[in-house]
């Protein structure tokens, strides 16, 4: 990571917590979509960054406080249908999906004891929110008596339609900012134009209560609820109709009484565990992309880097997101063909973060243009072996193909950093020969490459310099130097942190063992195993040179709370939970979002507090400590190996 890098992603966490604190306390600064770019743009640098995980505090006084029943956390987001293809098939839910219209307004918890409504907390910081019981009561949508003896939590979100907005509030930016200002209101003025439109419920002593999705929609409408639209999708087609069903509903969404940015896509069968979670796993918001626009798909290209060959989709220009695209990515072959594109198709294209344009489906509009195949190259243009079409990737299989075995040396030297061989010099050496494969670079003589074009014996003493550098890589760091195609360092340091920390570890999985790391996929896994079977004697001769070494997994002094867990609960008083949680994974330790058998530690300022999660971790023997308490172990963590120093304990 780059001091430049470093800097990007402290501005970016910084703007987002900012933005998360002004729309969760009334007036957002900035428009969905900029929220969004920003987003996306830290979750590309750093996708581990606590930001990420944060829910927009309540900061107002106004109101009281009360804990929810179940964290009220954030969803992952899918914004383009590659990425909800992704998680689709990871969660393989069995019994299919469920689609909701993703409302665009402010969420709420309302509590109900005995069915009988109790108390409406806005989302504050997913555990912690305003009580705004009173002014909920002036809203449209509130079920006072549920008629059944129902005790837990249902979820909704405030909202004002468009018709109201238009009336009534076109002084606002957009219905959910007028509808976020309305509900925070100490005396409760203009609460009787909004209304609520629940889309989850759970009750707070019987995980069983609701069989699945469907079944407890429908209980919220016989109570009385209304409820957000739903549709159910199941068979092997079901994603790729889900992504339909988006594209339709992206074309109509301004024809909606309400505003809506996508679909909450959900496992049909309830997970109440899931439900807990800071982050729910089988559950995404698959938000409508920041811009489309439509072009006319002219001819196909393949680019080649490495093995892979990757379709790019030539286009009639269109202008978006600031620039005249002409190109387009369509990431892979069995992408051609799920879509069902041919030359002449209409398609609709996208920019990805803003920068990479991409085509991600057929237009929803009529085309009468002659469309021909589109055709897929068949054989290696370099070393002439057939290619092989995986579906997911078009490739040469050849591992001695001249362009494969550069695109490695290549890789190498970028990922080493090893500065004065450049790619001239690279393709020169390659060309004659001399330099083939990794290890070939650790045997050049100076007198060697002096020969070279332009070098000479003193450029050619810099270039061995630096080549011969002692240099101890991390394992992730050494993988992603063979350049398998698409594993990233970052890709690896996913495998290595679940538990594959060591070479022999990871030659020793196998490819169910790799798949089952959360975010890799079975290509991926695949595409590692067959990489490291292929290259072993290749890495071997490396490490024997003495030159390159990889660093062992850290130890437990360097790691020194690497085996203990800590759930958060309530409010932190003189850290933020995002840097307590921050803190604990670089010593190291784990951040639970619920309680477990094998959790070290509950922290908590509440520590008498009836909440689920009090009781819960008593029941299970775990310590549940005070914020006091974690800050002597940050600065000590010896403590949290020690359970029998009373004095860290509630």
């Amino acid at each position: 990571m780059t001091k430049k890098q470093n800097e990007r992603i402290s501005i970016l966490e910084e703007l987002i917590i900012g933005y998360q604190a002004s729309y969760y306390n009334g007036e957002a600064e900035v428009s969905d979509a900029e929220f969004d770019r920003l987003w996306d743009e830290l979750k590309q640098l750093k996708p581990d960054s606590p930001v990420l995980t944060r829910i927009g505090a309540d900061n107002t006084d106004r109101f009281p406080k009360a804990h929810h029943l179940i964290p009220m956390g954030s969803q992952d987001k899918a914004a383009n249908p590659e990425d909800f293809r992704v998680w689709a098939e990871k969660i393989a839910p069995a019994n299919g999906f469920i689609a909701q219209y993703k409302l665009d307004g402010a969420s709420l918890e309302l509590q109900y004891e005995n069915g009988k409504f109790l108390r409406a907390l806005t989302r504050g910081d997913g555990v912690i929110g305003d009580d705004i019981t009173r002014n909920v009561q002036r809203m449209g949508g509130l079920v006072v008596e549920l008629g059944v003896p129902f005790t837990g939590g249902i979820r909704g979100e405030v909202l004002m339609t468009r018709e109201v907005w238009k009336m009534k509030y076109a002084g606002k930016a957009n219905c959910r900012n007028a509808a976020n200002g309305i509900m925070r209101r100490k005396g409760g003025e203009g609460c009787e134009d909004l209304t609520l439109i629940v889309y989850d419920a759970a009750a707070s002593d019987n995980d069983a209560f609701f069989v699945d999705e469907v079944q407890k929609l429908a209980w919220l409408k016989e109570r009385g609820f209304s409820v957000a639209k739903t549709r159910e999708f199941t068979g092997a087609s079901s994603a790729e109709d889900i992504i339909a069903y988006r594209t339709e509903l992206a074309a109509v969404r301004d024809s909606l009484p309400i505003d809506i940015d996508g679909l909450v896509v959900k496992d049909r069968d309830t997970n109440m565990a899931d439900l807990r979670r800071t982050r729910p796993e089988r559950q995404i918001a698959f938000k409508f992309e920041l811009e489309v626009a439509y072009s006319v798909l002219r001819a196909v290209e393949w680019s080649e880097a490495g093995a892979t060959y990757t379709p790019v989709g030539i286009i009639d220009p269109v202008h978006l997101a600031g620039t005249t695209v002409q190109r387009a990515s369509l990431n892979n072959p069995d992408m051609i063909r799920k879509l069902g594109l041919k030359i002449g198709s209409l398609v609709s294209v996208v920019k990805r973060g803003e920068i990479i344009p991409k085509i991600q489906g057929i237009a929803p509009l009529p085309m009468k243009e002659p469309e021909q195949d589109v055709v897929f190259p068949t054989t290696c243009g370099v070393c002439g072996a057939a290619l092989i079409d995986a579906g997911t990737r078009l490739y040469c299989p050849n591992p001695d193909c001249p362009k494969r075995l550069l695109h490695r040396l290549q890789k190498w030297i970028a990922v080493l950093d090893i500065r004065e061989l450049g790619d001239k010099l690279t393709k020169q050496l390659f060309d004659k020969e001399r330099v083939r494969h990794i290890s070939d670079l650790y045997t050049l003589t100076v007198q060697e490459v002096a020969e070279f074009e332009r070098m000479g014996e003193l450029s050619a003493v810099k270039v061995l310099r630096n080549i011969r550098k002692k240099r101890t890589l991390p394992l992730s760091a050494f993988i992603a130097g063979f350049g398998f195609d698409g594993v990233a360092e970052a890709i690896m340091e996913k495998v290595l942190m679940s538990g594959f920390d060591t070479l022999e570890n990871l030659r020793a999985a196998t490819v169910d063992q790799l798949a089952s790391v959360y975010g890799l996929g079975e290509v991926t896994a695949k595409t590692i195993v067959d990489g490291l079977a292929a290259g072993a004697a290749e890495m071997d001769k490396v490490l024997a040179t003495g030159i390159i070494s990889i660093a062992p997994p850290p130890t437990e002094g360097e790691l020194p709370l690497r085996g203990v867990s800590f759930c958060f609960t309530g409010e932190m008083r003189a850290i933020r939970r995002n840097e307590a949680e921050e803190k604990v994974q670089r010593l190291g330790g784990q951040v639970k979002a619920s309680i477990t058998k094998d959790l070290s530690y509950l922290v908590t300022n509440d520590p008498e507090s009836g909440s689920a999660k009090n009781k819960k971790a008593q029941s299970h023997g775990i310590p549940i400590i005070d914020e006091t308490a974690f800050l002597a172990i940050l600065a000590d963590p010896t403590k949290a190996k020690n359970t029998s120093n009373d004095d860290l304990f509630v």
